[in-house]
């Protein structure tokens, strides 16, 4: 019996492997694997949601619409604008002159050089005592007759003045007024056939217009820089007591004075005067005198040989919420006097520092720079209508305008507490 099972157990061991290996490997009978069942993704329920409705709804819709046709705008033609300002600077260039200026000033010498002993041997006029000062800026022929605009400082208490002419010539000029309150300057030159530029009108000079600067910076000869004109009417500057510029990014460095500000014409548009500079040379910000202050300035002074102008002997101040509160005003309309000129009109009508002017001659007044300007406009001679505010009350005050003095002669009383 034992034999038996012994015989036995290796025939059921080889069964049980035959049986597995068939089951792993039914290709052994000839027959094929059964092919796998696909699986099924089970998702969810949906909810059912108004706002999701909705959505889908609109989705719809806008996939159902034609394609939203918007205006698109063509390209830019940059061949409509010019590729050259050369007609331009050809146009003003030849009356844009370079200005040479020169004074003799007292040279500071040892103090050895006034001892007597040392007389003996240079005389009472030591050498080197005296010394030339140069000074260079440019200038605008704007008159067949000679008539050269420049700035006041270029000038200023020269000795000899020369101009030089892009054609080569050269000749001494003239001074025939200045007028330091607009730092302009009128100069004259006796040559024949003299290039003349053109003078528009600067009151439609408008911001992003292409503006030229023609001068001599340096004093490297004439130079022609690009920019745009970036803003009108500057003024709080500080440059001048009347102050309406034009400012552009144009470069402009030290010989350019006295230049021309031209625009894609060849048309004067400025007379450039001062630039704003941590450095010295151009940063982006020059100003020029428009043309339109710089004609009647010419005109004045070729006809009557000075600027004359409207005075009524009076400092004003900007009006700030702090000063309005404080005399009571519900409003900033209105300048304060800050200063009254002994003995101008003014003084004599019995106004004061701290007073607020209202109106000056029918016109309201808010910027100080206007206020001063429109006087300035009046004729001498002039009675004029004048609204105030003092401690709270107002009171309307008739002044005659007088002639503005020259600045030199010009003081103020300012506020104190009297």
């Amino acid at each position: 019996m034992q034999r038996a099972l012994s015989y036995l157990l290796p025939v059921l061991i080889g069964l049980l492997i035959a049986v597995v290996l068939l089951n792993t490997f039914p290709a052994l009978l000839g027959r094929q694997a059964p092919e796998p069942q696909p699986q099924i993704q089970v998702t969810p329920p949906r909810i059912s949601d108004p706002a999701q409705q909705a959505a889908d709804t609109l989705s719809k819709e806008v996939t159902s619409r034609p394609a939203l046709e918007l205006h698109q705008a063509p390209p830019i033609d940059r061949n409509q604008g010019p590729v050259s300002y050369a007609a331009a600077v050809e146009k003003a260039a030849p009356a844009v002159v370079n200005v040479y200026s020169s004074r003799e000033v007292e040279r500071k010498s040892h103090p050895m050089l006034s001892d007597p002993f040392f007389e003996q041997f240079y005389g009472e006029d030591p050498p080197g005592r005296q010394r030339m000062l140069s000074s260079l800026g440019s200038g605008v022929i704007v008159s067949e007759d000679g008539y050269v605009l420049t700035n006041h400082h270029v000038v200023n208490d020269a000795d000899q003045i020369q101009v030089a002419l892009r054609d080569g010539r050269e000749t001494l000029a003239e001074v025939i007024g200045t007028d330091p309150e607009s730092d302009l300057a009128v100069l004259r030159i006796d040559l024949d056939n003299l290039p003349v530029i053109e003078l528009t009108d600067s009151s439609q000079s408008a911001v992003g217009d292409i503006s030229l600067a023609i001068g001599n910076p340096f004093g490297f000869g004439q130079t022609v820089t690009m920019g745009i004109i970036s803003a009108t009417g500057r003024n709080h500057l500080g440059l001048t007591a009347y102050e309406d510029f034009i400012q552009t990014d144009a470069a402009i460095n030290p010989g350019n004075s006295g230049g021309a500000l031209i625009n894609p014409e060849g048309n004067l548009v400025g007379i450039n005067t001062a630039i704003f500079s941590r450095s010295g040379g151009s940063q982006g910000i020059g100003f020029a005198i428009p043309t339109n202050l710089a004609r009647s300035i010419l005109e004045e002074i070729v006809t009557q040989g000075r600027v004359i102008r409207g005075w009524l002997g009076i400092e004003a101040q900007e009006l700030y919420p702090e000063l309005a509160s404080s005399f009571g005003l519900e409003s900033l309309a209105g300048v304060i006097i800050a200063g009254v000129a002994p003995g101008g009109p003014a003084d004599q009508a019995g106004l004061m520092p701290g007073d607020i002017v209202l109106e000056i001659n029918g016109r309201s007044t808010i910027d100080p720079n206007r206020t001063m300007t429109d006087i300035a406009a009046v004729k001498p001679g002039t009675q004029i209508p004048i609204s105030i505010v003092r401690g709270g009350e107002r009171l309307d005050v008739t002044l005659d305008v007088a002639e503005r003095p020259t600045p030199a002669r010009l003081t103020t009383r300012p506020n104190d507490s009297e």
